[in-house]
């Protein structure tokens, strides 16, 4: 099920409402597809922080990114170079993937990768970014992946799949950019 929430009440005055979806995801080809959906929002500029543990998805979800903004180049983990660029084909921005998991610090330790300049121009995402990268900017996606736990189904499997590949994945707008955007269309199948 897919829910999209719209919080107001106890936000701090003139604070900017966040506008969050959920969608469950059975399969990878639906992370990708839910890649594919949100790369049609994206614009120069936009930020992605996914969050996840380890094999939840988010390399997944950023090949759907590379899919749907037409770049070039296989979009898989940069564990080991920290930051892969993929030039659109498409004419549209490039994308900037980026691993921070190795990294220990913050924004600081992140300078030297020179997101800030990268971002203008491109859709940067982040895996493991959040606490290292929001001051890049106010406007950002933040991407929860959590895989399920429990099961719901007589046979044992949530939704009708193994757990294994269930997930849950929360899509939350920060900022004036995503402000009244509606993020439920990305839990649409294509």
């Amino acid at each position: 099920m897919d829910t999209p929430h719209h919080p107001a009440a106890g936000a701090a005055p003139g604070a900017v409402p966040e506008s969050t979806v959920r969608i469950v995801v059975p399969t990878p080809d639906r992370m990708r597809e839910v890649g594919r959906a949100l790369a049609r929002l994206l614009r120069p500029g936009d930020l992605v922080l996914l969050t996840g543990e380890l094999g939840a998805g988010k390399t997944t979800l950023t090949r759907g990114l590379g899919e749907g903004l037409g770049v070039r180049g296989a979009v898989t983990s940069p564990t080991f170079v920290i930051a892969r660029v993929h030039p659109s084909l498409a004419g549209g921005p490039p994308l900037v993937h980026v691993d921070a998991y190795r990294l220990g610090g913050g924004l600081e330790e992140m300078e030297d990768l020179d997101l800030d300049v990268s971002l203008p121009e491109s859709v940067v995402a982040v895996e493991w970014g959040e606490g290292r990268v929001e001051e890049l900017s106010e406007d950002r996606l933040h991407v929860v992946i959590e895989r399920a736990v429990g099961t719901d189904a007589a046979d044992g499997t949530a939704d009708g799949v193994g757990d294994h590949d269930v997930r849950t994945v929360t899509i939350t707008g920060v900022g004036a950019r995503w402000a009244g955007q509606d993020l439920s269309v990305l839990g649409r199948p294509a």
